[in-house]
């Protein structure tokens, strides 16, 4: 619904490219937070774009007051949810609930690229995502980087 009524602000709009966006590696992958709370004022979830190369994953973790829908765009991937293997193909997609454990997988020879979305969101950012296995790369973490620099 578009409200024109007199007096009432327009919502500002947010316009995003994916390469302005800093890569986070971390988890696994090449992972982008195009549109979010941080950058672009998002109130009820947050949408990235990730690419793994062949060999490459994102570690195994769950979302306690978020849904995950996941739009494989090309490549081939395994999600395993809860355990159990599930295969996506380009253009397919899958919605993860609430709380199931869920590990994106490359085992394919070409790289895979899929955009991700996440909602509602948690009450604080430090709840929204609990890692069940440890980080491929935590030395990237944005903490540990910013950590770094501090101690410069």
């Amino acid at each position: 619904m578009n409200d024109n009524t007199p007096g009432r602000a327009r919502p500002q709009i947010h316009k995003v490219a994916a390469a302005d966006v800093s890569v986070l590696r971390h988890r696994g992958g090449a992972l982008r937070t195009v549109l979010g709370p941080a950058n672009a004022g998002a109130t009820s979830g947050f949408m990235g774009l990730a690419r793994l190369e062949p060999g490459e994953f994102v570690n195994e973790h769950y979302h306690p007051y978020s849904e995950e829908f996941v739009l494989l765009l090309s490549g081939r991937i395994t999600v395993r949810l809860d355990g159990e293997p599930l295969e996506l193909g380009p253009r397919e997609g899958l919605l993860i609930p609430v709380d199931v454990r869920h590990r994106l997988e490359n085992n394919g020879s070409e790289a895979a690229e899929l955009v991700y979305h996440l909602g509602p969101l948690a009450p604080r950012p430090d709840l929204g995502h609990v890692d069940t296995e440890p980080l491929p790369h935590p030395d990237l973490a944005p903490s540990a980087v910013a950590a770094a620099g501090e101690r410069r």
